[in-house]
């Protein structure tokens, strides 16, 4: 029997994201609904995520802005993602994260898989004995400006699958909600806060 969804992306996978997005627990996105709202129905709802997923038609909904204050004063944007987007994102992150794995230094710990912050410390208290210097840096506004163009070739390096490619794109271009309510179009950066964003 042949598969009449055009991408073949498991039920299991779906169900896999779901814990790792309960686990993160997380607040309700522009849509409102917690987690424990969306598992009211969570069969139903992992299934509509999973049938649209794999035939092509997800589409993410807005991300809610929220303002977090800075300990140095201003404020920091973090995008909210519904529950429902989370675990969309978080089946793509499963499905790229061995893809990338072998891209990044060894040492480097931010957004991976399976590394921790816990693992981070380790590591530096290891180098801490073989080396007398650090170097400690901060790329201002890294993420709020990251350039898309940029970004979509080094993506489309290493990511193959068309599903990836394709909700990736979706997520960078999907609009915003400000915290007073306005809808914000992107034209760079990736929201801070989500699965697939830092």
């Amino acid at each position: 029997m042949t598969n009449p969804k055009p991408y073949d992306i498991p039920m299991r996978m779906v169900l896999e994201a779901y814990r790792r997005v309960k686990a993160k627990r997380g607040a309700a996105g522009i849509d409102g609904e917690s987690l424990a709202m969306f598992e009211a129905d969570l069969t139903g709802n992992l299934y509509k995520l999973w049938n649209r997923l794999s035939s092509g038609s997800y589409f993410p909904p807005p991300v809610r802005q929220v303002e977090i204050p800075k300990k140095n004063g201003g404020v920091r944007l973090l995008g909210v993602p519904t529950v429902a987007d989370r675990i969309a994102q978080q089946v793509a992150v499963r499905r790229i994260g061995g893809d990338l794995f072998g891209v990044f230094h060894p040492d480097s710990h931010g957004y991976q898989l399976n590394k921790s912050a816990a693992d981070a410390v380790a590591n530096t208290r290891k180098r801490c004995w073989e080396y007398d210097w650090v170097v400690e840096f901060d790329i201002h506004r890294a993420f709020d400006e990251l350039d898309w163009d940029l970004l979509r070739k080094a993506i489309a390096k290493h990511i193959k699958d068309p599903w990836c490619l394709l909700y990736i794109e979706r997520w960078l271009t999907a609009p915003a909600v400000s915290p007073d309510g306005q809808s914000v179009q992107r034209t760079k950066g990736v929201p801070q806060g989500s699965v697939v964003g830092p």
